[in-house]
């Protein structure tokens, strides 16, 4: 049994992929500009500051030096509670962050035994 197809088939003249569609492409142009603006708007937006997470303010030195300590000490265990849990590849790589950690926590405690007591 012979099908008629014509040859080539017939397509959509409103196809996005058709060079003579102008419209549609001015159409999707416009849709993307306003969901994704460009860097230059991005940049040109002036950025607020979050204050979900802030500092006082009035904290001492010693006071941020001392709570910086206690994170790291609180992170170090952590990780190394994770440590137990792993083998190969991720293990050594979390052990290699715990001894970043180590070395943070052991600098700040360098600082704070630099910190004068007040009299």
């Amino acid at each position: 049994m012979f099908k008629v197809t014509p040859n080539p088939p017939d397509t959509d003249p409103a196809s996005p992929y058709e060079p003579d569609s102008k419209k549609l492409n001015e159409a999707a142009e416009r849709a993307l500009a306003y969901h994704f603006p460009s860097t230059a708007d991005i940049k040109a937006t002036p950025r607020t500051i979050s204050t979900l997470f802030s500092v006082d303010p009035e904290a001492t030195t010693e006071t941020l030096v001392v709570y910086l300590v206690e994170t790291l000490a609180s992170v170090d265990m952590m990780v190394h509670q994770l440590v137990d849990h792993l083998e190969g590849g991720d293990r050594n790589a979390l052990l290699g962050i715990s001894n970043s950690v180590m070395l943070a926590e052991i600098t700040a405690n360098r600082l704070l035994d630099q910190i004068e007591q007040p009299a």
